[in-house]
């Protein structure tokens, strides 16, 4: 989770992400929270520091008129013979527009994009899915 180009193709709605150093990253994200959709520059920053067994990711994003966006994700990676079984928790937390939509939506679509990207990176991780065809 660490190789900004998986990273890219696993964050839903990434249209740009740069690395600045070895633990942050600056993103352009759109989201779609209805009837919201807005765009998000803003930062992410990776801590490796429990690797390889574990790491998490934050991210705060600014989305103008829309509101913000702030999230993370602890990752636990577990062996399970030749598999690795991936755990994480996520949260998330808005403000202006966005969090005028209500609780239950925004926890949904928190858990909808949480649950995107780790598929997407799993697939990415198996070979089931070429790292260009993810995005």
């Amino acid at each position: 989770m660490n190789d900004v180009d998986i990273l890219q193709a696993c964050i839903p709605g990434c249209e740009e992400l740069e690395k600045e150093s070895e633990s942050e990253l600056v993103a352009k994200v759109i989201l779609k929270v209805w009837p919201v959709k807005a765009k998000f520059s803003g930062r992410v920053t990776l801590d490796p520091s429990k690797a390889p067994d574990a790491f998490s990711l934050a991210g705060e994003g600014d989305g103008g008129v829309a509101g913000f966006a702030k999230g993370g994700a602890d990752v636990e990676l577990i062996e399970d013979g030749e598999t690795t079984i991936l755990r994480y928790t996520a949260k998330a937390q808005t403000g202006g527009k966005i969090a005028q939509l209500g609780g239950r939506l925004i926890t949904s679509t928190a858990k909808k994009l949480s649950k995107s990207l780790f598929e997407k990176f799993e697939k990415i991780m198996s070979g089931e899915v070429e790292l260009e065809k993810a995005s």
